[in-house]
């Protein structure tokens, strides 16, 4: 695909669509084939070199050449992995699209296949044994924090031929019901007032100025997940006894181990982030629905006005190079050198940004290899709301950037500390936006869309996690009915929101559009993590400014190759203490606190 802009559908301007070259310049082309030729056979050699000889090679020095060698087969077939799903996201009900990233993927996982040995003979390495190799070559000291990684996962591994069954059926199993998932989400059709619409566009008529028409989006979302209901209940529950069978084999105790896990943080500092979120949801969501509903002159908020914007927002719709230059503007505010980073996604094809039929919905930055660049979707309408999305999402990618001289093992970040460039980017764009904002009723309305934004990140995903806790728990006595799940749904949404906003007819149905239940379980938490963590950071940074930024860039391009505790600790933050949670959290309840002395 051309790196040309497309011209938008409306008033937005020329819009950027992906250029996936830089990857490969086509499904058919030569260099893809001889791509996952290349890969292949590098598969067979790092096989047939280091198999059953990590041991010997990790006393003798040689294990630093194995671990180069991985990585250079992780950035080739993430490569090719990446550009297959890239070009299926921009159009998933296209056939031949989802036939090639179907292909390519099962020839991806086989050829991984013969490479799963590498980290399970890792750890059978001594302990004695592997900490004698890091004091002698400091290059293979620099993998010191992912070797400790992998030392946890230690207790849960299976023999060697167990796990390659559990990796090759991972095409036919979880891996199938995502791609099943996604393509029906993509596919539906929603009717509003005479209109039809995917999701996408649905989705955003719930943040409409007119309430006829979020009450429209509202009965045309519920109608057309109830028609699909089934069939998500289904996948629902499939996956979730996947994630049991696997949990079970491999001895984690809770349903959310695993996660924790793979985002490097302690099952203590995420139980400790749940509570204290419970805890304030009367102070913050309960208090400041009950304020808008009063707003808004009603007792109570119906649930397609939970994210409408107040009569005196600025609903101007922003052409693609306002929003751009918005969002530098404030990067380049708190540092020229984020903004020069930030810079080359806007005129290199890096972004796609209209909606489409087919399109995923949502938005994403997808950090393929560091031998590449990062390409962020967005779905664009042109809402202050896109414009912060912009913001977040170019977040991960100055994040994927700074950390991508890490290599491909030690640039993935944790899911925890992934989030926090993005909304970081938020915060900053939002600061810019309410200095700009002179007029006091405008400025209200802005403020009001932060804290909704905060809740959404904060109150609604841990709801999304307590509401994944209960589903999976409940999964583990058997199998789950529609009205089950939605009985669920409702009873956390309504502990989470309070009495201000009611569950009408048909909000039972919403979960089954959430992507991450699917695609990841238990992801969400992250997101709460993330908002926290940037609240206590900014907090930090409004106090003493001086040297922050730089000690900013210092933890975004350390990626993976440190412990999150190690890599806050110079901001004098420590997740594991409650205060932390505490400093986040008032941030957000200070927002409120403005929001009610001036209220109209």
């Amino acid at each position: 695909m051309s790196a040309t802009a497309q011209k938008g559908h409306n008033q937005f301007g020329n819009l950027p669509v992906w250029d996936l070259s830089d990857l490969y310049p086509g499904q058919n082309s030569p260099e893809f084939k001889a791509g996952l030729e290349e890969a292949k056979a590098l598969a067979a050699k790092f096989e047939a070199d280091y198999k059953g000889k990590l041991i010997e090679l990790t006393r003798s020095g040689g294990l630093i050449q194995a671990i180069r060698d991985s990585e250079a087969l992780g950035d080739l077939s993430g490569r090719i992995g990446s550009f297959a799903f890239l070009q299926y996201a921009q159009n998933s009900t296209d056939p031949d699209r989802a036939k090639f990233m179907g292909d390519t993927n099962e020839a991806l996982t086989s050829l991984s296949t013969r490479v799963l040995f590498f980290e399970l003979e890792l750890n059978r390495i001594e302990d004695a044994d592997l900490d004698a190799a890091l004091a002698r070559d400091p290059q293979l000291a620099r993998y010191r924090t992912w070797f400790a990684e992998l030392r946890k996962a230690k207790p849960y591994q299976l023999d060697d031929k167990l796990e390659e069954l559990f990796h090759d059926k991972s095409v036919t199993a979880f891996s199938a019901w995502n791609r099943l998932y996604d393509e029906t989400l993509a596919a539906l059709e929603f009717e509003v007032e005479g209109e039809t619409l995917n999701l996408e566009a649905t989705l955003n008529l719930l943040s409409d100025k007119d309430e006829k028409k979020r009450e429209a989006a509202f009965h045309a979302v519920a109608k057309v997940l109830k028609a699909n209901i089934r069939l998500f209940t289904h996948i629902t529950n499939v996956l979730a006894k996947d994630k049991e069978i696997s949990d079970r084999w491999r001895g984690y105790a809770d349903i959310a181990d695993s996660r924790h896990m793979a985002n490097s943080v302690e099952r203590e500092v995420v139980d400790a982030l749940q509570t204290a979120v419970q805890a304030a949801y009367p102070r913050l969501s309960h208090r400041y629905y009950k304020m808008k509903a009063k707003w808004f002159g009603k007792d109570k908020l119906n649930a397609w006005d939970r994210n409408a914007p107040l009569p005196t927002s600025d609903e101007r719709i922003w052409d693609w190079d306002s929003a751009v230059s918005t969002v530098l503007e404030a990067y380049g505010r708190f540092s020229p050198e984020l903004a020069e980073v930030a810079r080359p996604f806007f005129n290199s094809g890096w972004i796609d940004a209209p909606t489409g039929n087919g399109k995923l919905s949502g938005a994403f930055a997808h950090p393929t290899v560091p031998s590449a660049h990062p390409y962020l979707m967005l779905n664009y309408l042109g809402r202050t709301r896109d414009i912060m999305t912009l913001a977040h999402e170019l977040g991960h990618g100055v994040h994927q950037r700074l950390a991508a001289a890490q290599g491909p093992i030690l640039s993935n970040t944790p899911l925890t500390l992934a989030e926090t460039a993005s909304v970081f980017g938020e915060m900053l764009t939002f600061r810019a936006l309410l200095d700009k904002t002179t007029d006091p009723r405008q400025r209200f309305a802005l403020l009001s869309s932060k804290v909704e934004d905060m809740l959404n990140t904060v109150v609604r995903q841990i709801a999304f996690y307590t509401f994944e806790r209960k589903v999976h728990t409940a999964r583990r006595q058997g199998e789950l009915r529609s009205e089950e799940i939605n009985a669920i749904w409702l009873e956390v949404q309504a502990e989470s929101l309070g009495e201000g906003i009611i569950a009408n007819e048909g909000y039972e149905a919403f979960w089954t559009y959430i992507p991450h239940f699917i695609h990841s379980p238990f992801y969400v938490y992250a997101y709460a993590f993330g908002d926290c963590l940037v609240n206590s950071l900014y907090a930090q940074y409004e106090k003493a400014s001086e040297g922050f930024a730089q000690r900013y860039f210092e933890l975004l391009k350390a990626g993976g190759s440190k412990h999150h505790s190690e890599l806050l600790k110079p901001f004098g933050l420590d997740a594991k203490d409650p205060d932390f949670w505490s400093l986040g959290l008032s941030m957000i309840e200070r927002l409120i606190d403005e929001l009610e002395a001036t209220s109209p």
